[in-house]
């Protein structure tokens, strides 16, 4: 039973990135110059794989997708983000919270099993590369891409029923820039406790089979590669992972310094800043990443581009 002096919350109000008016413009430049070159380099990404008949192969199909989650996932967060900070109102409804919390949750749970599955990709093209069309054929690869979706969607479902099934009357003001679990579970007057076990154990739960996948494919491929006796050839085994080995490092840390603590030891403005970088960063560094580092995107990206716009003799 709740208190007589108590009531529901009916809204709530970010505390944003900053409360340095003269800082919200500066930041409002940057976010908006990061959204549009995630947006570009993710869509020119696509663009990339989809007309590029040597990129048709079961990794540049993860990363097609890779690169769908990321658009999406930096939609979710970054122009709400923007227009708060434009905004003396930071505003938003219980709905509109749970709704950017739940499509946030389900691209990051997507976006680390495609990384997981990608690293399973890799163990198929370096340890058994005469099986490899095989191995992951397209119907495979299609398999495994809804079955990253769907995990993602179900987990995403839980996790924000999860948070909000709990009673909200606390102070109304989110400590944060947008919805997420730990600094929306602290204005609960519920006993948050089983809230942020289900947290934990979701987030647990994918990140333990995702990382067993990326450790078990990787110590085969590392010891592949040591068996390889020419230097060139470690060398390109080598250069054809250290793009995705990247990607999941930037990736994996982060989440498991943000998710994997109790509540209790959330560190607000530290907090913030490391959001800040896995929530707009990490979406564009992607397809920088893949393609600065990839000497096959590299490639495409010349053919396509001597196609669309010839030079004359």
């Amino acid at each position: 039973m709740m208190d007589t002096n108590q009531s529901l919350i009916v809204v709530f109000y970010f505390d944003g990135i900053t409360d340095n008016p003269n800082l919200e413009k500066v930041i409002f430049i940057i976010l908006l110059a990061f959204y549009i070159f995630t947006v570009m380099g993710n869509t020119g990404m696509i663009l990339l794989i989809t007309r590029s008949p040597n990129l048709h192969t079961p990794m540049y199909f993860f990363l097609r997708h890779l690169s769908f989650i990321d658009i999406f996932y930096a939609t979710v967060i970054i122009p709400r983000t923007m227009s708060d900070l434009l905004s003396n109102d930071k505003a938003i409804s219980p709905l509109a919270c749970a709704i950017q919390m739940y499509f946030y949750a389900s691209c990051i749970t997507t976006e680390c099993l495609l990384l997981a599955v990608m690293a399973y990709d890799r163990y198929a093209a370096i340890c058994k590369p005469l099986r490899y069309y095989i191995i992951m054929r397209r119907d495979i690869c299609i398999i495994f891409s809804a079955a990253c979706y769907v995990d993602g969607l179900l987990t995403a479902m839980i996790h924000t029923k999860n948070i909000f099934s709990l009673t909200y009357c606390k102070s109304n003001r989110i400590d944060h820039f947008f919805c997420d679990g730990p600094p929306v579970l602290k204005l609960s007057c519920s006993d948050t406790s089983i809230a942020e076990l289900v947290l934990f154990v979701l987030i647990g739960t994918n990140m333990v089979y995702s990382v067993i996948l990326v450790v078990i494919s990787y110590t085969h491929i590392f010891c592949t590669i040591f068996q390889i006796k020419s230097t060139q050839g470690r060398q390109k085994a080598f250069a054809t992972c250290s793009s995705h080995l990247l990607s999941i490092g930037i990736l994996f840390g982060t989440i498991l310094y943000m998710y994997m603590r109790p509540n209790s030891i959330y560190l607000n403005d530290r907090d913030k800043v490391v959001s800040v970088f896995y929530t707009v960063a990490i979406p564009l560094l992607n397809p920088i990443i893949y393609s600065l580092r990839n000497k096959d995107v590299k490639k495409a990206f010349i053919k396509v581009s001597k196609q669309n716009f010839p030079v004359g003799k």
